[in-house]
């Protein structure tokens, strides 16, 4: 099939973007490739959670393991916070993680959104090399000592909240001199009783807002906190909670209201970096029905003031994932109810980035990936006369591509020669002749930017001089 008719398309934000945790100290890291199967489009921003305590005794080991103990009986309980831990700062690297799954993650033509809890006591010098590692990473989020309201990290046990917010405005501003290219995330209790106006803890905090590009705060409509130490048995018991969807709902929205008002009325986006409701209080089915429930109300209200949520997590030991970790080997997920109800809500128009058809082009063509809500991409036009029995693109240079075709995500590495498009049409089978559109986006093959480049901290560039071979077959090889 001859492909024609070459114009730009801008791939901009969602009306809400859906986003995705990718291990935690509950499950493991899943390679990209396999969640794109499993998924069928990337996500707006994976997250990562890790930890940065340079100054502790057995760092930069994990902390279950180096302070492993049998007297821990809650999962906050060690040392230092038991995320993955940070391997870059001063005398660190930026090879090992979570660089390697930063570059993953961005090859695959999505932003990452990092979490790092951070000792507070940490130098100026530290927080300002965290933010030169940070430098290649283009348009990234970083959530700095999330949910510190609360009372379980080890940054709360060890400072004062009003010592917290402080450090926030301080590492916010120390890090984005050396990293403008990094949107920072403050994650507080915001309005949480209906009887209240402010959010929690407000004198200390109320610093942060001014100081954050992005807003959020955490909501698990059930939670069993308790996890893996004890069993969600019982009603009524003192390591799980069960909310409603309505009233979730109704706390964030009076959240955003209070942040823009201690923000002297102007907005920033909203956003929530974890949420779900926990299986293991509410079950597989209600889990899927409140997550459902939820994103309905968003579309329901054309809610514009919330601009997303990671969905928290893929994988999951417990029952907090699209997956249950197979206990028998981590490397296998076992699928849940809400992966079905997740795969649905992606493809919905409210939560699908938008595409818009721009100018007529010629090869060779040079696009630019800003992000995954800014990036230029190449569409043609195709026409099907039926359904395909096979339907294949061919490549003969070491481009890096994220390829579109009816809705469905496919990702070609630069080595790559061959990608067979035909599971788009295992699951939506074509019932005659149809005209579709094959877009291609170019995200940084190293998942790096060029900072070299001008505005190489917020832009990388492919050029585009040949176009794949496209074969398309509608009958068996042999009859």
């Amino acid at each position: 099939m001859e492909l024609k008719n070459l114009y730009k398309v801008h791939m901009g934000k969602a009306n809400c973007a859906i986003d995705l945790g990718d291990g935690s100290e509950r499950g493991e890291y899943v390679n990209q490739d396999y969640i794109l199967a499993k998924l069928g489009r990337p996500m707006r921003s994976i997250s990562l959670m890790y930890c940065y305590y340079p100054l502790d005794k057995g760092w930069p080991g994990r902390a279950s393991v180096v302070h492993a103990s049998p007297d821990v009986s809650f999962a906050w309980d060690y040392p230092y916070d038991d995320y993955f831990t940070y391997q870059g700062g001063i005398g660190g690297s930026t090879e090992g993680e979570p660089f390697c799954y930063m570059r993953e993650i961005r090859a695959h033509g999505q932003d990452v959104t990092l979490t790092l809890t951070i000792d507070p006591h940490v130098s100026d010098e530290m927080l300002a090399q965290i933010g030169k590692d940070l430098r290649p990473f283009g348009r990234m989020l970083l959530r700095i000592n999330h949910e510190a309201t609360g009372n379980w990290f080890s940054f709360n046990k060890r400072c004062t909240y009003q010592e917290v917010a402080d450090f926030f405005v301080r590492a916010a501003r120390i890090i984005k001199e050396e990293a403008p290219n990094v949107s920072v995330i403050v994650c507080i209790g915001g309005v949480e009783h209906a009887d209240k106006q402010e959010i929690e803890m407000e004198q200390e905090f109320a610093q942060t807002i001014p100081a954050a590009d992005i807003w959020s705060v955490d909501k698990y409509m059930a939670l069993h906190w308790g996890w893996p130490y004890d069993v969600a048995e019982e009603p009524g018991g003192s390591s799980h909670n069960r909310g409603t969807v309505a009233e979730t709902y109704e706390m964030t929205k009076r959240s955003f209201e209070r942040f823009r008002f201690l923000n002297g009325g102007v907005a920033k986006p909203m956003v929530m970096s974890e949420f779900n409701a926990d299986g293991d209080v509410t079950g597989p089915y209600d889990q899927a029905k409140m997550v459902r429930e939820f994103c309905d109300l968003l579309v329901k209200d054309q809610a514009t003031w919330f601009t997303g949520f990671t969905f928290y997590q893929f994988r999951d030991r417990g029952r907090l994932g699209l997956e249950i970790e197979d206990p028998n080997n981590p490397e296998v997920g076992i699928e849940q109810p809400v992966m079905d109800t997740f795969r649905e809500l992606i493809q919905e128009d409210w939560f699908l980035p938008r595409l818009t058809n721009q100018d007529a082009q010629q090869l060779p063509v040079t696009l630019r990936w800003g992000g995954s809500e800014d990036a230029e991409g190449l569409a043609m036009d195709l026409h099907f006369e039926g359904n395909p029995h096979f339907c294949e693109l061919y490549f003969e240079d070491d481009t890096n591509l994220m390829i579109e075709l009816g809705g469905k995500w496919f990702y070609k590495a630069p080595k790559t020669r061959f990608v067979d498009l035909m599971p788009l049409f295992f699951k939506k089978p074509l019932t005659g002749p149809c005209d579709m559109t094959l877009r291609l986006f170019a995200p940084p093959a190293s998942g790096e930017n060029d900072l070299t480049l001008a505005d190489g901290l917020f832009n990388s560039y492919t050029t585009i001089e040949r176009l794949p071979k496209l074969r398309v077959r509608y009958t068996p090889v042999e009859k």
